[in-house]
């Protein structure tokens, strides 16, 4: 008898293990970013990820390698999209709420310029999509830092970048 309760206890531990992941303290309505920070992705397919989640209307929309250490993963969560900075570990050290984009403000992730010189971070944001040139004036932009596994909200003026970023799935170019 006790080692069916043994069992049965190890079962429900190793199962409520295996089925946490980063969105578990995540509710809508509330503080995501903060519901998310520290948490440990799962190593599960998109797909399951998403099934279990579906209460969050969680839909997975692309991921970025930022550098051997890094990457941006962007997320549909409770009607918004959110970009997350996760390790190699899988531990998100960052989010931001993303904000609205479409074929005239296109999604980016890439290159940017300052004043016309190019700088060696890797920024993501939303490009004013008007312009015909190589590099687009930003709407809202956010360096990443590398060192510090952050997003750094970015001032917008004087700041340009790459059109060939554009990552929208509206149709951006």
């Amino acid at each position: 008898m006790k080692v069916a309760w043994l069992a049965a206890a190890i079962w429900l531990v190793c199962g409520q293990a295996a089925s946490a992941d980063q969105f578990r303290k995540v509710r809508c309505g509330a503080d995501i970013p903060k519901a998310l920070i520290g948490q440990r992705a799962a190593n599960d397919n998109i797909v399951t990820l998403e099934g279990r989640n579906r209460a969050l209307g969680l839909k997975h929309l692309g991921a970025d390698e930022i550098s051997d250490r890094l990457s941006s993963i962007n997320y549909l969560i409770c009607g918004s999209e959110f970009v997350l900075l996760e390790d190699r570990q899988g531990v998100v050290r960052d989010v931001i709420p993303f904000p609205a984009h479409s074929r005239q403000s296109p999604a980016f992730s890439g290159i940017c310029q300052i004043n016309g010189r190019e700088q060696r971070d890797a920024y993501i944001g939303v490009l004013n999509g008007e312009g015909t040139g190589k590099w687009l004036p930003v709407v809202a932009a956010w360096k990443i830092d590398e060192k510090g596994a952050k997003f750094v909200k970015a001032a917008a003026e004087g700041l340009s970048c790459a059109r060939s970023g554009i990552f929208t799935v509206d149709g951006g170019m």
